[in-house]
């Protein structure tokens, strides 16, 4: 059967203009797509963003596309999740969400309140409570639930939480005493020593201190350079150690790095190396040759020592290294 070419282009035309897609139109009529292509003017054609919308509203009058849409609609109406929805239809979320008007869709705080409600009806609040009395733990009743140890906890009354005494709880072991802290911190103590002994924060604890005694950097003067560290015998307030400057100095000399006293005083190695003078500290090369285990155990030793035919275990062994280390150094 020969088609009418005039005849076909005009109703291809008449198709397209209607709002039918490329693919529509080919199927309908019985032609390739290249076809239907062919016979619309380029300056008809409408570009991908008008046929995608073009594609979406087609695709909605479809009955399939309407049976879904209601589905969908009457399913997160009755309280269901998103998530519920799009696993008992077998479609995606995104697919849901793209099926329900903006008017019909839940706010955040909404959909919050509605799922520790349903949390809730489905919670057996007093086997919770009995299992609780008996000994179980909230960490292990929100495993047990599938659910958070806070929601277990919002189910149990406050007077039956163990370890909670009745009465709201203090914030911290001991009273915030202004003329103490003042006192301790004149002193060389640290404001965050004190901020963790009274159970506070370091901003509250500054509050309590004038600016004229505070050591850090000034609260309104943000923009200015941190203060240096202040040296020995340059006055000032120092830190109280609990090594005296001689002991740091002895220790020091007797080769003990910098860093195994200030774990021993229980300060940072820097604030040991400002009590040691200048003249006294080592060099970069004296610390990492001193510090380093057997530094008599060279290549030439290790290389001897293979030359008698002994494994790395075995000088490891014999020169109480590891084989990594004998490895490394040969």
């Amino acid at each position: 059967m020969v088609r009418d070419v005039k005849g076909l282009s005009g109703l291809i035309r008449h198709r397209y203009r209607e709002g039918a897609s490329l693919a529509v139109v080919a199927r309908e009529l019985g032609v390739s797509k290249s076809t239907v292509r062919r016979h619309v003017p380029v300056r008809e054609r409408r570009d991908a963003a008008a046929a995608a919308r073009q594609r979406h509203r087609s695709r909605a009058q479809t009955p399939y596309e309407k049976a879904l849409r209601a589905q969908v609609v009457r399913l997160y109406g009755s309280g269901m999740p998103q998530q519920r929805v799009a696993a008992t239809l077998g479609i995606s979320v995104e697919a849901v969400v793209a099926r329900l008007e903006p008017s019909q869709r839940r706010s955040r705080q909404e959909a919050a309140r509605l799922s520790v409600e349903q949390q809730g009806d489905l919670l057996p609040q007093e086997e919770i409570v009995a299992r609780y009395v008996q000994g179980v733990t909230m960490t292990e009743l929100g495993k047990l639930y599938g659910v958070h140890p806070t929601t277990i906890r919002r189910r149990i009354p406050d007077d039956l939480i163990r370890g909670r005494a009745p009465g709201p709880r203090p914030r911290s072991g001991r009273v915030l005493v202004e003329e103490e802290v003042r006192r301790r911190y004149a002193a060389g103590e640290s404001a965050y020593v004190l901020a963790r002994e009274f159970g506070v924060s370091v901003h509250t604890l500054r509050a309590r201190i004038p600016a004229a005694e505070w050591r850090g950097r000034p609260a309104e003067e943000a923009s200015a350079p941190p203060p240096r560290p202040v040296r020995p015998g340059s006055g000032g307030v120092r830190m109280v150690l609990a090594l005296s400057d001689e002991e740091i100095l002895a220790r020091y000399q007797a080769g003990q790095s910098a860093t195994a006293i200030g774990r021993a005083a229980g300060v940072d190695c820097r604030t040991i190396l400002r009590r040691i003078p200048e003249h006294e500290r080592r060099s970069h090369l004296q610390a990492q040759r001193l510090n380093r285990p057997a530094p008599n155990v060279d290549a030439d030793t290790i290389r001897a020592l293979r030359a008698r035919g002994l494994t790395w275990e075995a000088i490891a062994a014999e020169t109480g290294l590891s084989a990594k280390t004998i490895r490394a150094r040969a």
